[in-house]
């Protein structure tokens, strides 16, 4: 009876397994379906290096929408990035356990509020204050601002796990060598934690470009290549959520190929990531 609770159960993952890689491959065939078709008809350079969406005319070009997702995710990085990984070393090795136990829990707090809640938040109190800089206030610097505070716990909490899984021999070592905490955190454990860190970034920054709800309550959805970070712009995802719901035709198809770029910046900034992660946990 035993050995069959344990065969069923080992069915049961591999159906779970299996029906996970199905599911993703579906996504992916439907998406490329659908998209596909656009690249014939524009070309797929043409579609990825035009400056122009007018639905009227046909005329498809997503590279506004590519320069706008990058110019948020990368200013959004630069602003947690710093403040993620100082949070996660003062969790793993500076903190007592105390105010570990109530700042952790109040990170990871924040991965359950719902993106509609940031946009909203950024929308009432961050676009009226840059509006002050000049501008609207819907912004590539609104924008980033708030994807800072939806990537932080992403960033935080692999970190911290690959900060701690540093063998603490390296850390005593260090210590009884006469190094001080602060030099040993900075030329022992950061080194030996950087692949994990690096994959920390890598998968904040796929959680900020696919982001989309937030995006559009407070960038503007200007369909113009940013330059200023008070200017106005749309990412990939917020042409999506925007323009599906009427789009028929090679709208549609355009559309859909925007999903498989989209798609494809995905998937590779999760590869890099498990290679990363991998390569920590080795």
């Amino acid at each position: 009876m035993r050995q069959f609770s344990d065969s069923a159960w080992k069915q049961v993952i591999l159906v779970c397994g299996a029906s996970s890689i199905v599911i993703l491959l579906l996504i992916i065939i439907f998406t490329l379906r659908e998209g596909l078709p656009a690249f014939t008809e524009i070309g797929f350079f043409k579609f990825i290096s035009g400056t122009t969406w007018k639905v009227a005319n046909d005329d498809y070009g997503i590279l506004s929408f590519i320069v706008g997702s990058i110019y948020v995710t990368a200013l959004a990085l630069v602003m947690s990035v710093p403040l993620g990984v100082f949070c996660a070393i003062f969790l793993a090795e500076v903190a007592p356990n105390w105010m570990r136990q109530i700042v952790r829990p109040a990170v990871e707090l924040l991965v359950g509020i719902p993106s509609v809640v940031y946009g909203l938040v950024g929308l009432l109190l961050l676009v009226p204050q840059i509006s002050k800089l000049g501008g609207s206030g819907d912004s590539i610097l609104a924008a980033a601002i708030v994807l800072t505070v939806m990537v932080l716990p992403t960033i935080i909490s692999v970190s911290e796990d690959s900060i701690r899984s540093v063998p603490r021999v390296y850390k005593e070592g260090s210590l009884a060598l006469g190094a001080t905490q602060w030099q040993t955190i900075w030329h022992v454990m950061l080194p030996a934690a950087r692949s994990g860190i690096l994959a920390a970034v890598v998968l904040g920054m796929g959680r900020a470009i696919g982001e989309t709800m937030a995006m559009i309550m407070v960038i503007g959805n200007s369909i113009k290549i940013p330059v200023s970070p008070l200017d106005p712009a749309r990412t990939m995802t917020g042409s999506l959520a925007l323009e599906i719901n009427y789009a028929t035709g090679l709208h549609w198809n355009a559309l859909f190929a925007c999903g498989v770029v989209l798609l494809i910046f995905i998937l590779a900034l999760n590869s890099i990531a498990m290679v990363l992660r991998g390569r920590t946990q080795q």
